[in-house]
């Protein structure tokens, strides 16, 4: 064994999730303890493991099988996609190292040979893991607990002096929830460098897997529990945001909601990229909302997922179509994808796995789940609020505009803050859908409860569904409350009365204004004529005067002449 290390350096171990709260994987050159009771996943992870490093980082392994024959779990394998037959030839061994069924043991015994038989073997096709699986069978043959222990360090320290990396399973015993030092060969948590522990559990009728890094020696870690899956590819840990992780581009586009004027409330409609929450109580039309969302974005031609917890796809379709949303047609051009979430079973995690991956899939940039709340059922709280921490978080680091739909308990009395899985205080907008019953009608009412970064209607509108499509009304108070149905109806009609006397009014008022004025005309054409006579006399007489005036001096002076013609004219002398 050498006496010195080399930095801590990490081994991929292609998990999605656990490397990234291991922060790399496992430790290179080192030894993992996998805990785990019967169905928890450990020869998976151990499996996953080797072919992780054999396919992408370069380093063939090998699987020592104690327990099942390697026969039976590369065919376990199968359905992953690993292709082991393919890595076998060169870059995976598998030692089968079975003790038989019919086996008498005589006498004490060692993993002395197997061991040399594993350095060999390591050495002709240069393996850098190794996976021991189930080591607890062998090691039950041993009686002496001093024989155990002992034949635990020789594989320790046979792991550290190749400097393989290497992962020993075993099984957990009683309460596998409990600490590995209480487990059977528990000695092994102090010997290893990192310690996972598995655990297999069933709630409410529902499965639930969970891992969690017990240690990691010279590394810092995730000591939280983290749900974790068996899917297509194998395990999926679910994991938050990791710290210093790059936040989601945010954008200030818009998108419709697919009614005109709820996106006049909101200022243009929602956020590109951004979550949005509609909560109500059953019948509120939650599902035709989030319906006229996915229409608007089919007709952008967005790809758009649409998932229904509570009805058939054909039924949502159907129903949708009565208030003239028309999804069957973007079904059929493939741009819409609609899924029957029923379809799938397992927990909250389960559901969140099996949507992220049909959603990429699909490549949908919009995406409707109906309802969210459902999720709520098959987990408790704090593992329905990591989901929903984990959903938002996904769809915003991917670009997807995200519309959920959470139905309330109209018996419960619970109040809107309280929805489901507390979705509520993470969402963008929150739209929330409610019931007001007026004079003998129960109507729909719309409210905007919160929209970040964006101005929007503070109006409590009414909803009106119809065979041509969904709209809002204005808003009808009196008496300080909304006004919907027959009541906002018989409001509008007087208002519409009012309108219309008010115009017959100004009319009749300008009929008369009309009269009053071409009366005035007429006056006023009257007297200018009446004026220009007046001017017409003025000047005749003006004229008249002055003729007169010149007849008299010409008169006057006549006479001076005839009388001057009489008189004797005088003499010069």
């Amino acid at each position: 064994m050498k006496s010195a290390r080399s930095p801590l350096t990490k081994a991929p171990t292609g998990i999605a999730g656990f490397d990234e709260i291991t922060g790399g994987g496992l430790p290179h050159g080192r030894t993992t303890l996998l805990v785990g009771g019967p169905g928890s996943g450990k020869t998976l992870f151990a499996l996953q493991f080797l072919v992780h490093g054999a396919q992408d980082c370069k380093e063939p392994g090998i699987f020592v099988a104690f327990e099942e024959t390697a026969k039976r779990i590369v065919a376990n394998a199968e359905s992953f996609g690993w292709r082991l037959a393919e890595l076998q030839r060169t870059k995976l061994f598998f030692l089968d190292a079975q003790p038989m069924p019919d086996l008498i043991q005589s006498g004490d015994f060692d993993l002395g040979g197997m061991l040399a038989a594993l350095e060999a073997k390591t050495r002709e096709m240069g393996a850098r893991r190794i996976v021991f699986d189930a080591l607890d069978v062998v090691l039950a043959l041993l009686q002496d607990p001093a024989a155990r222990r002992r034949e635990i360090y020789r594989l320790h320290e046979w792991l550290l002096q190749r400097e393989l990396t290497g992962i020993i399973t075993t099984k957990a015993g009683g309460d596998e929830t409990s600490s590995v030092a209480q487990q059977p060969f528990g000695f092994m948590q102090f010997m290893v460098d990192c310690a996972v522990i598995l655990n297999h559990s069933v709630m409410l009728g529902v499965s639930h897997r969970n891992l969690r890094v017990q240690k990691y020696r010279g590394s810092s870690f995730d000591e939280n529990e983290s749900p974790f899956l068996i899917g297509k590819s194998g395990l999926e840990v679910a994991v938050v945001r990791a710290p210093g992780r790059m936040d989601a581009k945010v954008s200030n586009k818009r998108v419709s909601s697919g009614v005109k004027r709820l996106d006049t409330m909101l200022g243009g409609g929602y956020y590109r990229g951004a979550s949005v929450l509609i909560t109500g109580f059953s019948g509120t039309a939650k599902t035709t909302l989030s319906g006229t969302f996915a229409e608007a974005a089919c007709k952008r031609g967005e790809r758009t997922m649409f998932v229904s917890f509570d009805s058939d796809c054909t039924e949502v379709i159907r129903n949708l179509a009565s208030v003239g949303i028309r999804l069957d047609r973007y079904v059929k051009s493939g741009v819409l994808r609609m899924i029957l979430a029923r379809s799938i079973s397992g927990s909250a995690e389960t559901y969140l796995v099996r949507i992220k991956t049909l959603a990429q899939e699909h490549g949908a940039r919009c995406l409707v789940i109906d309802p969210v709340s459902t999720w709520y059922k098959s987990s408790n709280d704090l593992t329905a609020q990591s989901v929903a921490d984990r959903l938002i978080d996904w769809s915003k680091g991917s670009g997807i505009t995200l519309v959920c739909t959470s139905l309330l308990d109209e018996m419960s009395n619970r109040k809107e803050s309280d929805s489901p899985m507390q979705i509520s205080t993470l969402a963008d907008t929150w739209i929330h859908l409610n019931y007001l019953v007026q004079a003998g009608e129960r109507n729909r009412g719309l409210s905007i409860v919160k929209s970040r970064g964006t101005a929007h209607s503070n109006q409590v509108r009414e909803l009106i569904l119809s065979n041509t499509g969904v709209t809002l009304t204005d808003t009808y108070t009196a008496g300080g409350e909304v006004l919907m149905g027959t009541l906002r109806w018989e409001k509008e009609s007087a208002e519409r009365l009012a309108h219309e006397a008010a115009e017959v009014a100004a009319k009749l008022k300008r009929v008369k204004l009309n009269a009053e004025e071409a009366e005035l005309e007429v006056r006023l054409k009257a007297l200018q004529v009446e004026l220009v006579a007046k001017q017409v006399e003025k000047a005749l007489l003006a004229r008249t005067t002055l003729t007169r005036k010149g007849e008299l001096s010409r008169g006057r002076t006549r006479m001076r002449e005839l009388r001057g013609a009489d008189a004797a004219k005088p003499t010069r002398k």
